[in-house]
């Protein structure tokens, strides 16, 4: 899953692809580069971030949307927790949510999603984008995680959504060990029998572990994406597609030839 973050102030590309033009280039590029989807966000979510109106959001997101839909042969998906934006995210071609509230923050979202018989991303989040990284505490990271996600996937189901995708929010509420522990227990998570997801591309906890800033984390995200998919990991969220659709491939083998 390639990331296009059509915002001013995201933790790695903000301002980057603000412009639609750049942003559609952009997009075609990792497709062919070899993104098998495209999730556009409107709004940062790195940790201390404001948010930003639905009104703003629809703004950028939208006539991208509507533009890549015409331009590449790949799903879109929709990053996510606003009902409004969702809904017309939608409208313009996207066809999976993308919920880093993993459908808690409006009790609507859920019903837009099933309106459009889209694809739902649950996620994990403790707290907000704001206050995620003030001191999140927990007593068994991945037990909680695995818990609040299948508790998520019930409630979408029972509210008429029908493909489910799972994802234990890497950086988002998460201390370094937390992210850690949740890649090495990705196995709980598979149990749920949900596609997993996994964003650790360029993420804090790469950048603390190398000492090394946003831009300098390509080798430390490829670590981390070979041990999101040895330990089940179906899909790898990322920004550098060409680079890691090369490490997944061989990832992928790794586990293949594991298992059998």
């Amino acid at each position: 899953m390639g990331v296009l973050n059509v915002t001013p102030d995201s933790f790695s590309d903000g301002g980057e692809f603000v412009n639609p033009d750049r942003a559609v280039e952009r997009a075609a590029q990792m497709e062919n580069e070899g993104a098998d989807f495209i999730d556009v966000g409107g709004e940062s979510t790195r940790p201390g971030a404001d948010p930003i109106s639905s009104e703003e959001e629809i703004r950028r997101v939208a006539p991208v949307i509507e533009r890549l839909r015409r331009r590449i042969s790949i799903p879109i998906s929709i990053d996510t927790y606003k009902p409004e934006v969702a809904d017309a995210a939608m409208e313009a071609g996207a066809v999976i949510l993308n919920d880093i509230s993993g459908l808690t923050h409006d009790e609507s979202m859920v019903r837009v999603a099933a309106k459009h018989k889209a694809s739902v991303v649950v996620m994990h989040m403790l707290g907000t984008p704001r206050d995620m990284q003030e001191k999140p505490f927990y007593r068994n990271v991945v037990k909680e995680v695995t818990t609040f996600l299948r508790s998520q996937s019930d409630y979408a189901l029972k509210n008429g959504v029908t493909q489910i995708i799972v994802d234990p929010g890497i950086g988002f509420g998460k201390t370094v060990e937390h992210n850690l522990q949740l890649i090495r227990g990705l196995d709980s998570l598979r149990e749920l029998n949900y596609p997993v997801l996994v964003g650790p591309s360029r993420k804090s906890f790469i950048g603390k572990l190398l000492d090394l800033p946003v831009a300098q984390r390509l080798e430390g995200t490829a670590a981390a994406v070979t041990a999101c998919i040895l330990n089940g990991a179906s899909i790898v969220r990322i920004h550098d597609v060409k680079e890691m659709k090369r490490v997944a491939i061989i990832a992928d083998a790794l586990r293949k030839n594991t298992a059998s």
